[in-house]
């Protein structure tokens, strides 16, 4: 019978206020490149060890090339009087990501043609970018614009794109062995708290932790501008990517939405971790295939490189209204949200680092387990860690050196951890060994 009791996912709080991280790191401007990445990952910096990579501008990573760094002091709109209507200083979502700069008057017509906003949520800004598009442009509300109606206005966008450098933060926990996993979330967003303060705030927590303890696994975490920051990364790390064992790309982890998981193109272990874990989690979740859209999980999964990486996330981008406006604000990611979220990736990592393959001593016929004690021990269940006698029986019957702890949980239903306490039973009575 499937076990349905809440698992294990109340392990010790973050070490950090994830949503006072996030809170600290919203007002910061941020885009692929410039002086608000650079901050955020001081920020970030001061809670782990990270190491901060600056890639030249113009530099050849794989089919592209890293562009011009972009920077921003302020962006208006303003009357021809000088009533000002649109401040960036107010809110940086209100110039468009990598617009050039400029200053003049220009007729509302004009002015229409650079103006982006949202007629079916008409009090919301929009987040719009135009990395490569050599323009300019202003967002905001549609019933602001639908009041502007003065034949000329007054516009100034401070900014300068210029020969500089695209910045990431990579940190490196090497583990007993050299087989790894890769978590990434992307930096390259302004003030939007869920997609993705959420993921740098989360995936920050979960570095402070995997470096305190002891670690089978290796842990890399990478903190990227979104597709240029990962096609940079690998076209500059080609050689290690045999050793990437695992891989997940955080986002959208602070709304209340249930939990979604994208699986890697191919299929891989990762994919069956975070589905055990979200199957036994308490929470609703759904299981998504793998598509060449959305996160930087289809630069990891594309066909030359095909790594086992998904994406976590809670709401789906683009299927909440917040999305990629200014609703995505502080008061939309729940602290309990963020917390929760947190402890899912916590439990796929302790899964991963433990998941262990065995094989019986003597596989032939069923061990008499009385003799050693082991009925009893269950029991008693102190000793036996919360593992059944049909636990103990799956493992010694599929423990072949094919199947690991986490394929054994799969096939008999119940929680990873059951496994796990019944293979040390199993091991402390000398009946399997483990293979790797």
């Amino acid at each position: 019978m499937l076990d349905r009791s809440q698992p294990s996912l109340s392990g010790r709080k973050p070490a950090i206020d994830l949503h006072g991280l996030v809170t600290e790191l919203f007002p910061i401007n941020r885009s692929l490149t410039g002086a608000g990445v650079r901050k955020t990952l001081e920020i970030v910096g001061r809670h782990i060890d990270l190491a901060v990579r600056e890639v030249e501008t113009g530099t050849a990573v794989l089919d592209w090339h890293v562009p011009m760094e972009w920077n921003i002091r302020g962006g208006t709109i303003s009357t021809m009087s000088g009533r000002r209507l649109v401040d960036f200083g107010e809110n940086n979502l209100h110039v468009v990501g990598y617009s050039k700069p400029v200053e003049g008057v220009v007729s509302r017509a004009e002015l229409a043609a650079h103006v982006h906003t949202l007629p079916d949520q008409p009090d919301l800004v929009p987040y719009r970018t135009g990395y490569y598009a050599d323009d300019w442009g202003f967002c905001l509300a549609h019933r602001l614009w639908q009041t502007m109606t003065d034949e000329n206005y007054r516009v100034e966008i401070d900014s300068d794109i210029s020969p500089g450098s695209l910045t990431y933060g990579e940190l490196f926990l090497p583990g007993q062995t050299n087989r790894e996993m890769l978590i990434t979330c992307h930096i390259c967003h302004p003030s939007l708290a869920n997609d993705n303060l959420s993921g740098i705030a989360v995936m920050t927590a979960l570095a402070m932790r995997q470096a305190r303890g002891r670690r089978r696994l290796s842990y890399r975490f990478l903190f990227l501008p979104a597709t240029i920051g990962a096609i940079a990364w690998l076209d500059r790390n080609e050689s290690r990517l045999a050793g990437i064992e695992h891989g997940l790309v955080l986002t959208c982890l602070g709304d209340p939405g249930g939990f979604h998981y994208k699986n890697s193109r191919s299929g891989a272990v990762i994919d069956r971790a975070v589905a055990h874990v979200l199957q036994h989690s308490g929470h609703p979740y759904q299981v998504l295939p793998f598509n060449p859209y959305g996160y930087d999980e289809r630069q990891f999964c594309s066909p030359g490189f095909d790594l086992p990486v998904g994406c976590l996330m809670r709401s789906v981008h683009g299927t909440f209204p917040e999305y990629h406006t200014s609703a995505d604000n502080l008061d939309f990611v729940k602290p309990e949200a963020l917390e929760q979220s947190y402890a899912v990736i916590e439990a796929v990592l302790d899964l991963l680092d433990r998941n262990r393959t065995y094989e019986r001593v003597d596989g032939r016929g069923e061990p008499q387990l009385g003799r050693r004690g082991l009925y009893r021990a269950i029991a008693g269940q102190r000793n036996a860690g919360g593992a059944g006698q049909m636990d103990l029986l799956w493992l010694l019957n599929l423990a072949d050196g094919k199947h690991s702890l986490l394929d054994m949980a799969i096939r008999a239903d119940v929680p990873f951890a059951r496994l796990e306490a019944a293979s040390r039973l199993a091991l402390e009575a000398a009946l399997i060994r483990e293979v790797h």
